[in-house]
């Protein structure tokens, strides 16, 4: 595990998660749908206040590529093994998520706004599935000057393996362009996560997506994720495998190694297409009375995945130790982990 730190750096939007259980009749006033993720409009920021006045309200550093890479930390057991750029603002939600990142081993680099609080994710659990509505604020106002500061800049240069989401196309276009163009002039590895239906069908979001295509090595998302990309592209109809294959062929802008495309798909097996193939990788099964909540559970599954991409480790051993930190996550309330893993490395 040596000569890991800085192995790992992330760019996301860092919110801090208000997380409580509600019912269905909440979801309706809202107008949210479950297993879902949008971005908060005026008619949601109610919600918030609403949330926070519940009585099994939970606060949790969030943002689903801080998730990932707070996971890849715990997974990984080495000190600033991971960095995470992301906005906060200057308040006490912001300085909160600074102090549990910082504890857990997380090297941050916040850019910080003192005209704009920072952001929060509205968690609405139903029976153990959740609906998603993120009020960016301040995790809006990223600018790739930050990343260019020289000491940002030098955990770029040392990181193997960088990773955005698909939620960071709709605030650094800029940023994401840059982490991509040189990690494949440097030949390191970049991925990113579709994260939500949204981003491919919006137009403007999806060409930053399909833009970036040329430079992505690894590319996440889940079922219902990878059926919107397929409907944005004309796929209709067609198995989730045969997308996966037609996303993996895309042009490359760096040669020296193919694409992979990982879907998840809840408790259906992974699908990993990589050189014109497909594998299935059955996923852990749990009781029901286990399943506490699967906010987080995709984060995770990302977060365990690099843990071992950045070691070196093969494409069976990163999906055994993303199933893990899933499995993890979902017997827990958020995207919460106990001290240490219980990981069994090869």
């Amino acid at each position: 595990m040596a000569g890991l730190e800085g192995a790992f750096l992330c760019l996301g939007n860092p919110l801090l998660d208000v997380s409580a259980v509600v019912d269905q009749a909440f979801l309706d006033k809202y107008e949210i749908k479950l297993a879902n993720q949008i971005l908060a409009e005026e008619k949601h920021l109610p919600m918030y206040t609403e949330l926070a006045e519940m009585p099994n309200v939970e606060y949790i550093p969030g943002g689903a590529g801080q998730n990932t890479t707070r996971i890849c930390q715990w997974m990984l057991q080495v000190p600033h093994a991971c960095s995470y750029m992301g906005c906060i603002g200057d308040d006490e939600f912001g300085r909160k998520m600074t102090e549990v990142a910082t504890q857990e081993g997380v090297n941050v680099r916040y850019q910080v706004d003192s005209s704009t609080p920072t952001g929060t994710c509205a968690t609405c659990i139903v029976s153990s599935e959740r609906s998603l509505v993120a009020n960016l604020a301040a995790a809006n106002n990223f600018k790739v000057d930050h990343l260019m500061l020289p000491e940002n800049l030098a955990l770029l240069h040392k990181a193997r393996v960088v990773y955005c989401t698909g939620f960071f196309i709709t605030v650094s276009p800029a940023s994401i362009e840059t982490v991509a163009k040189h990690c494949a002039e440097n030949d390191k590895i970049y991925a990113m996560n579709l994260s939500a239906p949204f981003i491919v069908q919006v137009p403007p979001f999806k060409k930053v997506l399909m833009d970036a295509m040329p430079y992505i090595d690894f590319l996440f998302g889940n079922e219902i994720e990878a059926a919107a990309l397929a409907a944005s592209e004309g796929w209709e109809g067609l198995p989730l495998e045969q997308v996966a294959l037609k996303l993996s062929r895309m042009p490359k802008a760096n040669g020296s190694r193919p694409r992979v495309v990982v879907f998840t798909q809840g408790c259906d097996p992974t699908l990993v297409a990589v050189g014109g193939r497909v594998r299935r990788y059955p996923v852990m099964v749990i009781a029901k009375e286990q399943l506490v909540d699967t906010n987080g559970a995709g984060d995770a599954f990302v977060g365990g995945f690099m843990s071992q991409l950045v070691c070196g480790k093969d494409i069976p051993e990163c999906v055994r130790a993303g199933n893990y930190a899933a499995n993890t996550i979902i017997q827990r309330s958020g995207c919460t982990f106990p001290p240490k893993p219980q990981f069994t490395w090869n």
